[in-house]
């Protein structure tokens, strides 16, 4: 029995994993990893995995990097963890400075939480009770986009629009108001991304025109909607997003857990619209992938709202065991050194466009709708039909059949769905990115072949697996 088989086994005896439907794995090998170094994964038979999608968004700079080791390491020999109530500690000192300096101008104060749900969760509260303290309790509901995606607590489903999970838990949710995403890949043949996302602002416009006065904040994924199929828009939403929350009183919150540090081309997405959101929510790459943390940045107006004498109880309720863990911290300081040191945005650029220029073909393969990109993530359509844009049922997993292939060539490339993606870590060379796209081409043209016969149901129309 070999090594992989023996820890697949002794995983499936008492693990149960995320976003998984654990009876696939009669079927579908668990892959039990033993080290990783730099893009690749290596597993106990000795077998190496191109890691296309930074394991979940986060190893920006591959695995084992020596630069976040030793930083960690020199911790360690420290300071492991003091609770951040009454105590503090240089790393997170230095990690809160750097944010602020690094970050739009406005944002001044750090509140962290140990993931990214928890992260949304601390925004959402941090705005409700901000309208509460301002003497406007009636400001207690949330906007948010359809094909929307914040996490997996409770709040954060409920501004997401994850039709499962909002059937499944829909007793426990928020009631919040969803508009139509600016998403571009729905917009009309022969219309542009920033026409189109000009077009798609008049219903968030109409709703915070109707519900302002009960509204505390609108939530987005700027740029790039990740778990909801890498659907992409143009940066004038957010500037006229930006525009109107300002004219109608109501925060703006930047989800910006995927798509920030560098993966939409700029260090941050809200860049590129030139604004400063009231919450800006970080997580996943901000250690590098090592350890998990999540900040949430606000501004010094949001602050005052909770800084008062005891006696008044206005101050802003949550915390975390392990808020602002020296070791999480010390991973992001030198994740951030090597963004600075690095020159990485610029790096980046060269190979954002190889990965345009590798997977250029596909646009003409006869089950390829699109392929899009916004900086260093690519996403890669497949349909059905592709004049009608018309989809593939979920049920067929056509996405899980280009898993497959890439596993057997080599590459961890997991899609949502139908949509093939690339999210590689910064440190992937464009060999490797040639690579990536030859074994993507080869996994597309096995799943759209033939024809798959399913029992079809409804209900859930859009539904993607989890990425």
């Amino acid at each position: 029995m070999s090594q992989n088989t023996q820890w697949m086994q002794r995983d499936l005896a008492v693990l149960w994993h995320p976003c998984t439907q654990m009876k696939d794995h009669e079927r579908l090998p668990l892959i039990p990893i033993r080290r990783g170094d730099g893009v690749w994964l290596e597993d106990f038979d000795g077998k190496r995995y191109l890691d296309a999608v930074s394991s979940w968004w986060v190893n920006v700079f591959g695995h084992g990097n020596a630069r976040i080791n030793q930083r960690i390491r020199e911790q360690l020999d420290s300071l492991e963890h003091v609770m951040l109530a009454g105590f503090t500690h240089a790393p997170v000192v230095e990690l809160s400075e750097r944010l602020v300096q690094i970050t739009p101008d406005g944002l001044s104060k750090v509140f962290y939480a140990d993931n990214g749900s928890s992260g949304i969760e601390v925004a959402l509260k941090m705005s409700h009770h901000y309208w509460i303290n301002s003497g406007q309790p009636g400001k207690k509901r949330f906007i948010t986009l359809t094909n929307s995606y914040h996490g997996e607590t409770v709040a954060a489903m409920s501004v997401g629009d994850v039709a499962l999970f909002t059937d499944t838990y829909k007793a426990l949710l928020l009631d919040t108001l969803k508009v139509p995403s600016p998403d571009c890949y729905l917009r009309p043949e022969g219309m542009g991304w920033e026409e189109h996302s000009r077009t798609m602002f008049a219903a968030m416009e109409q709703t915070l025109a109707e519900h302002a006065h009960e509204v505390a904040a609108v939530i987005v994924e700027p740029l790039i909607q990740g778990a909801g199929g890498m659907r992409m828009y143009h940066p004038i939403y957010l500037k006229l997003l930006r525009e109107a929350c300002d004219r109608y009183g109501v925060h703006l919150i930047h989800d910006e857990i995927a798509v920030g540090f560098g993966r939409t081309g700029t260090m941050f997405a809200c860049e590129q619209a030139g604004i400063t959101p009231d919450f800006l929510v970080l997580s996943k790459a901000l250690t590098g992938g090592y350890l998990p943390m999540a900040a949430v940045l606000t501004t010094n107006q949001v602050y005052g709202a909770f800084y008062d004498d005891y006696a008044t109880l206005r101050a802003f309720l949550h915390s975390h065991t392990y808020t602002g863990n020296p070791l999480a911290c010390a991973a992001a300081l030198a994740t951030l050194d090597i963004f600075r040191d690095d020159n990485v945005i610029e790096r980046n650029k060269a190979l954002s466009a190889r990965m345009a220029s590798a997977t250029e073909h596909l646009k003409d393969h006869p089950h390829v709708a699109e392929v899009r990109q916004t900086g260093m993530a690519l996403a890669i359509e497949m349909v059905q039909d592709k004049p009608s844009k018309t989809a593939y049922p979920w049920q067929q997993r056509r996405g899980l059949a280009v898993y497959q292939h890439a596993l057997s060539r080599g590459a961890l490339l997991r899609p949502l769905g139908s949509v093939v993606y690339f999210l590689p870590p910064y440190v992937i060379t464009p060999e490797q990115i040639d690579f990536l796209a030859e074994v993507a081409s080869e996994g597309i043209d096995i799943a759209t072949r033939e024809s798959v016969s399913v029992a079809v149901d409804n209900r859930y129309p859009d539904h993607r697996d989890p990425g």
